[in-house]
């Protein structure tokens, strides 16, 4: 008798776990790919960073998430026609979300050697040019003329801005600070001339304080990429298929739209405000 119940309370038990979400229909098959995932759940989950206007940003009032990396992940997602989910990180945190699964694809990494050993990348989403937010009186139109002891160049420390002024500018005095918005600071007490910046956020920063300085783009143009992060794996299926999406939506033209719409509605910067030499 005892045995006979024991066997009506497992099967009973694995009915009702037939039922349950996740429990065995949902869970996901092991060594499954982040594409098969995907199409599977019908979720694409992307990292958003708060606060990084034009590129992501969060209204705290509503939880929406806009900026032009989440309008480049609502079109993707809306091509694979599946619902987009929007997981808090930092610029910093994003390449472990993605080694750790916990998000499929971030939008607006730069791949340096170091970060293509533990994820993959797309190819470019466009090139974003740095250019220099110099003090007032201060208008040098190459890296040469900035590459001189006696000139003080601000820095966030790390960053893709510190890399290519050290590798450019070796003989300029290089102040190197914690953030972005440190070395705007240092630009605006005088304790630098100029402050290196993409030209997306050295516009966004003049927007907001036009008394800071000027804006030049010193030649000859130096840029880097921005592309689409996502986890490494041997299948190469769901990177195939970004690139693909890229391909289409820069022949469409969505690129570059998508960047400057942004840039108008979120930073007020207009598309004439674009200075001619930057490609995008």
């Amino acid at each position: 008798m005892q045995n006979r119940r024991r066997f009506i309370t497992n099967v009973a038990g694995l009915a009702a776990a037939s039922y349950l979400p996740g429990a065995f229909a949902q869970s996901a098959p092991a060594g499954e790919s982040t594409f098969a995932r995907i199409k599977r759940t019908k979720v694409l989950r992307i990292g958003g960073v708060r606060g990084q206007a034009p590129y992501y940003n969060k209204d705290l009032a509503s939880g929406e998430w806009v900026g032009f990396m989440v309008d480049f992940a609502k079109s993707l997602a809306a091509s694979l026609n599946v619902k987009l989910e929007v997981l808090e990180t930092t610029w910093g945190n994003s390449v472990l979300d993605l080694q750790t699964r916990k998000i499929d694809v971030f939008f607006g990494l730069n791949p340096t050697p170091a970060r293509m050993e533990t994820v993959g990348f797309s190819q470019p989403l466009f090139n974003n040019a740095f250019t220099i937010v110099s003090k007032k009186g201060f208008t040098p139109k190459t890296w040469e003329e900035l590459n001189k002891p006696e000139v003080k160049i601000g820095v966030d420390i790390g960053s893709s801005h510190d890399a290519m002024i050290t590798r450019v500018c070796p003989k300029a005095t290089i102040v190197r600070l914690e953030k972005a918005d440190d070395a705007t600071l240092a630009l605006q007490t005088g304790r630098v001339d100029v402050q290196v910046l993409v030209w997306l956020l050295a516009l966004n920063v003049l927007k907001k304080n036009p008394s800071l300085g000027t804006m030049i783009v010193p030649m000859p143009l130096e840029a880097t990429s921005t592309n689409v992060g996502v986890p490494k794996e041997d299948d190469k299926a769901w990177l195939e298929y970004i690139n693909k999406w890229i391909v289409q939506e820069r022949a469409a033209g969505k690129i570059k739209a998508t960047v400057l719409d942004n840039l108008q509605k979120l930073s007020g910067v207009r598309p004439e405000d674009v200075p001619p030499q930057i490609p995008l």
